[in-house]
Order: structure tokens, then C-alpha cells, then sequence
């Protein structure tokens, strides 16, 4: 199967504590791919840069690669989103399977990651990780942490069955993505279920050199 190469060598913008940035990080890591890594985004570069940002990506989040140069520079925004077609330029059907099916499986693990686990977690990370004015509601925070718990033993329960990786025995996209967030709910200073599942996943995924560079420890 035929793919059409990346345009040059790519960028990719964002901060370095972004999860959303650090899976895109992780997968150009896992295919091989010489990528510049644009990171001042922090502090007064943030206000300095705002409109740059916009006219990158109209909703004004990270991350965003960059393709190409003035008339044929190409954009693209949404962190999952990327992570698959990174994947699929390189021909990396490990990653993102071709098989309709397969793919879905996949799919449907990354989109569980954006659309419930990470919903669940948001309030209790803002408030007890980044101390985030506004963020100080106890009744919030705790239910917060009870449905980022509960979250975290459907997926424990669900690599009990699998056994090895999120969607079989096979690493993929899916684990990129859900391993952030699960890196992330393990290092939160909070009450935490017991998902052994979990831990022995987080595990195996450690000797990964994307996992050492993007996850790792202290960073959640």
C-alpha cells in the first residue's frame, strides 16, 4: 500500500506538560520521524504568540503540525486526530491497522480517552495538580477523583482481559494515548482504586523509548 510522504520535515507546537502534545510526540517517536519540536509556548511567549496560535488553529489549543512553507504549508489540529495520520502516512498499520475492524478497535479506545477518561479527570487535575483558580470546590474535586477511579477500573478490568496491550497483543495508537492519561491519574496526589491491570500495562509500555522520553516519571 502506497502513502503519501510528510512535506519536508514537520513541526509540531505545543508545551511540553500537554499530554494532547506529548501522544503526538510519542508517535512520531514510535515511527521514526524527524520532526522539529516547537515549545515556547510558556508564559509571556504564550501572550506574544496568541494570534500566531489562532490563525493556526481557530480554537486556540495545542498541539499543531506544521507541514510545508507559505503557499504550501498545511495545518493540522486535534492531537488524536494527528497520532492516526501520522501513523498512516508512515504505513504503520501496527499502529492503526488497515482492517476496518481492526482499525475501529482502535478507534474507539481513542475515543473513549478524549471523550470520557479525560472529561473525568479534568476538574480534580486543575484543582489538585495545576492549583487553578476556580478550581477549589471540594464536592467537585471529589467527585471529580470518583469518576476518574471509576474510569480507571473499566480500563484495568478491560487489560485484565486483553492481557497485553489496550486492543490485544499487538501496541498501538490506543495504548499511546490512554498511557498518558493513566500516567497522569497515577501521579495525581489523590485516593486511588487499585487497578493492578494498569500498573503491569504502565509496565511493560516503560521500556518503550517514546514512553522514557514523553510519559516517564514525575511528569503527569
Amino acid at each position: 500500500m502506497s502513502h503519501t510522504p510528510l512535506s519536508g520535515k514537520p513541526t509540531v507546537i505545543g508545551r511540553a506538560t500537554s499530554i494532547n502534545v506529548r501522544k503526538v510526540l510519542w508517535t512520531c517517536a514510535e515511527i521514526g520521524l524527524d520532526h522539529h519540536f516547537d515549545s515556547d509556548w510558556v508564559g509571556e511567549a504564550a501572550i506574544r504568540r496568541r494570534d500566531e496560535l489562532l490563525a493556526l488553529n481557530p480554537n486556540g489549543q495545542f498541539p499543531v503540525l506544521i507541514e510545508g512553507e507559505g503557499a504550501r504549508r498545511q495545518v493540522l489540529w486535534q492531537s488524536n486526530t494527528i497520532c492516526r495520520y501520522l501513523a498512516t502516512v508512515a504505513g504503520r498499520d501496527d499502529l492503526l491497522p488497515t482492517a476496518p475492524r481492526a482499525r475501529a478497535v482502535v478507534e474507539q479506545w481513542m475515543d473513549w480517552q478524549v471523550g470520557d477518561l479525560n472529561p473525568a479527570w479534568r476538574y480534580a487535575y486543575l484543582a489538585l495538580v495545576r492549583r487553578m483558580p476556580g478550581f477549589t470546590h471540594a464536592d467537585e474535586i471529589a467527585a471529580s477523583v470518583t469518576a476518574w477511579n471509576k474510569a480507571m477500573v473499566l480500563l484495568d478490568r478491560h487489560l485484565a482481559r486483553t492481557g497485553a496491550h489496550v486492543t490485544g497483543p499487538t501496541f498501538t495508537l490506543a495504548d499511546i494515548v490512554l498511557a498518558l492519561s493513566a500516567n497522569r491519574w497515577r501521579l495525581t496526589p489523590m485516593d486511588h482504586v487499585h487497578c493492578p491491570a494498569v500498573d503491569a500495562w504502565l509496565d511493560r509500555l516503560a521500556v518503550r523509548p517514546g514512553f522514557t522520553a514523553h510519559v516517564g516519571p514525575g511528569v503527569p
